[in-house]
């Protein structure tokens, strides 16, 4: 009897799963893309699955063999088509271009041999312009706001065609360390370390953002346009303006065949380009 209550015990010891579950609130506007991380290296023994309100949108098993997204995973299901992008190395899961429809809960499952851990994000989208565009004159400033509450955690890294111009973490730190163009940017940057807001005042282009947290990262865009008034002051006319600066009117009596007609006046106007 006692070898029997040993064994059972035994038993139930080794087949225990260890199922952790923990939850991170994500906040995002419609067409930014994040990245939901998974802070882990895969190997050979690991599965991982993602689900998106419990169904399955994304795999890594099996030496990669059986690495799916979205419609490989679940045919007929085509709500993220190529909006979804597959880490191979870490299993971490990018949602491109997001949207309202895709707000919900992202369900992360790592799978060893003898353990199964679960994490959830909770992903709210914000309805918003898809890519947010400014327009100001030539001489005026824009202040690109990132549209969160900052937090101690955050590493905000802003970009100018894709090249690094400033960066906000414990210290600011602007174009003149990280611009590769001879500082182009220097003295004409102003970042707020307090909300992490950054002001321009030159330079139309496509200026990102990227939020970096410890699970999550977000990339934002933003189009600046910068309009000299001088060149559309004149629109439709090519630039060039018309003065009247006199105006001459000579009478003239017409003459048909000997015979005295009736008077005209002649006007002209004389201009100035």
């Amino acid at each position: 009897m006692k070898l029997l209550i040993f064994i059972a015990v035994w038993v139930l010891q080794i087949g225990a799963a260890d199922v952790v579950e923990d939850s991170v609130l994500v906040s995002v506007m419609e067409g930014d893309s994040v990245s939901l991380n998974t802070d882990v290296k895969t190997n050979q023994q690991e599965k991982i699955k993602w689900f998106f309100n419990d169904i399955r949108i994304a795999q890594i098993s099996d030496y990669l063999s059986k690495t799916c997204t979205d419609v490989q995973c679940n045919e007929g299901n085509e709500r993220f088509r190529v909006r979804l992008k597959l880490d191979n190395q870490t299993g971490s899961l990018t949602i491109m271009n997001i949207n309202t429809t895709d707000s919900g809960d992202y369900k992360l499952q790592i799978i060893k041999t003898s353990s199964m851990s679960e994490n959830i994000f909770r992903v709210t989208v914000l309805e918003t312009d898809k890519m947010k565009t400014k327009t100001a004159k030539e001489g005026e400033s824009v202040t690109l706001d990132p549209g969160v509450i900052k937090n101690t955690n955050y590493l905000m890294k802003w970009y100018f065609n894709d090249t690094l111009i400033a960066r906000d973490t414990s210290q600011i730190s602007t174009d003149v360390e990280f611009e590769d163009a001879g500082g182009r940017f220097r003295d004409r940057l102003k970042l707020d370390h307090q909300t992490g807001s950054l002001t321009i005042t030159t330079d139309s282009g496509l200026y990102h953002l990227e939020i970096i947290t410890n699970s999550t990262s977000i990339h934002r865009q933003y189009s600046i346009q910068f309009i000299n008034e001088k060149s559309h002051s004149g629109s439709g006319s090519s630039g060039i303006e018309f003065l009247v600066i006199a105006g001459v009117c000579v009478g003239v009596e017409l003459v048909v065949a000997g015979v005295t007609g009736e008077n005209f006046w002649l006007c002209f106007l004389y201009t100035k380009i």
